[in-house]
């Protein structure tokens, strides 16, 4: 990585003294503003004069659960006359994979884009013909590089540079916490939308400090950014100690304790296994035809630390095993403070592969994507055991590390 080429602007932030969660009760809720909140309360100042759009999905949410569209439309002090949707859409009616496409909004009559899957010059293009001066992004997060929000934003941080746009972003939680960056950096010629440029697997930093790090680190060109902080948010709290409510950012990401795993068990999408996809439990819930309670038991001996694991079944009603009832574990997470979901998810492929002799990964080595490099896979196909995979990533995380502290917003 390059060293910053530019400063970034950013709106003033202020830190509130808060209670770290634990994992017995969940903790009083403090006061947090959320980008928007603060946004709003200053009257939209920073969108003054200016045409605005909105890149947002169902999450873009007020703490009274009034999305920002509905509430920016209404108010004569902002100028909103566009919104941009990322996958699963604006107003969040597609599954994995998929969006709404260009339409008009029933509720609002603006118009809707489509930006899924679009970068560059194309997404440019819909900016200019957009005819907005302001791009302002507000989607939550959960802090794992493949969740593909975040490349969004940085496609959308590219398109707007391009097309000559100012760009805003209103800060949400990281819902696991911004404590520590976690895992395997991605490998540049891995990059694919689960993975832009080369950053941790699961990052701790909130969206308006990504977008400080694209801007400062790996766009050619700045764009002009300006990010709305939140207040009352540390870099320890858990997404209950914000008091927001809930909103699944995508279809199977049901619960903060989905995002607690995920950054590691969202691997298995690289293997025959399902991941949980079709359940109540995705990515908490894990199995395949043919395993039983060995798996379990191997995956408990490993002692990680802050979770458990129960021999579990279950019968998906889509995706992988689709209507049949397959064997595997669930995961119980009992200390989310000392909990790693990328060891974890490290340890889970290691034991899985030793007690089922099924286990396969997905021929086109869509782990090596969601990874960031073929190294997880070849150790764990020659046999390394799980401290000897985490001990493979350790320098280049490092790296990353004091590179991420440059853009951190929050104690």
């Amino acid at each position: 990585m390059r060293p910053s080429r530019r400063a970034v602007l950013t709106a003033a932030a202020t830190a509130a003294v808060s209670t770290a969660p634990t994992a017995a009760a969940a903790p009083p809720h403090h006061r947090l503003r959320t980008g928007f909140e603060r946004l709003a309360r200053d009257g939209y100042a920073l969108l003054a004069g200016q045409k605005a759009g909105v890149v947002t999905n169902p999450t873009g949410i007020t703490r009274e659960a009034r999305h920002i569209v509905d509430v920016m439309h209404a108010d004569d002090r902002v100028d909103l006359t566009a919104v941009f949707g990322p996958e699963h859409g604006f107003r969040g009616t597609a599954q994995a994979g998929g969006s709404e496409g260009r339409h008009d909004d029933p509720a609002t009559g603006l118009p809707v884009y489509d930006t899924y899957l679009k970068s560059g010059r194309p997404l440019a293009d819909i900016f200019t013909a957009s005819g907005v001066d302001t791009v302002v992004f507000d989607i939550q997060d959960v802090g794992a590089r493949f969740y593909t929000y975040i490349w969004t934003l940085y496609d959308c941080m590219e398109a707007a540079q391009l097309a000559g746009k100012r760009f805003v972003v209103l800060d949400r939680p990281n819902p696991v916490t911004g404590r520590a960056a976690l895992g395997p950096v991605l490998h540049r010629e891995f990059a694919t939308f689960v993975g832009r440029q080369p950053i941790s697997q699961a990052h701790g930093m909130t969206v308006a400090e990504l977008a400080r790090l694209f801007n400062g680190e790996f766009l050619t060109e700045p764009v002009p950014l300006e990010t709305v902080t939140m207040s009352g948010w540390r870099r320890s709290d858990f997404y209950d100690a914000s008091g927001l409510p809930w909103v699944p950012p995508s279809p199977n990401m049901p619960t903060p304790e989905t995002a607690l795993v995920y950054s590691g068990t969202c691997l298995f999408e690289g293997t025959n296994l399902s991941e949980g996809r079709g359940t109540t439990r995705p990515f908490e819930l894990l199995g395949a035809e043919g395993i039983d309670r060995r798996w379990a038991a191997a995956a408990n001996e490993l002692a990680l630390p802050g979770v458990r694991f129960r021999e579990a079944y279950f019968a998906p009603t889509f995706s992988k095993f689709q209507g049949r009832t397959i064997g595997g574990v669930q995961l119980h997470v009992h200390d989310r403070a000392a909990f790693d979901p990328v060891r974890t998810g490290v340890g889970l492929l290691v034991t899985a592969k030793r007690v089922w002799s099924g286990f396969a990964w997905r021929p086109d080595h869509w782990i090596d994507r969601l990874t960031g490099s073929t190294r997880v896979r070849t150790m764990i196909d020659a046999g390394a055991d799980t401290d000897e995979v985490v001990a493979g990533w350790q320098e280049e995380l490092a790296a990353f590390r004091r590179t991420r502290r440059k853009y951190l917003l929050y104690r």
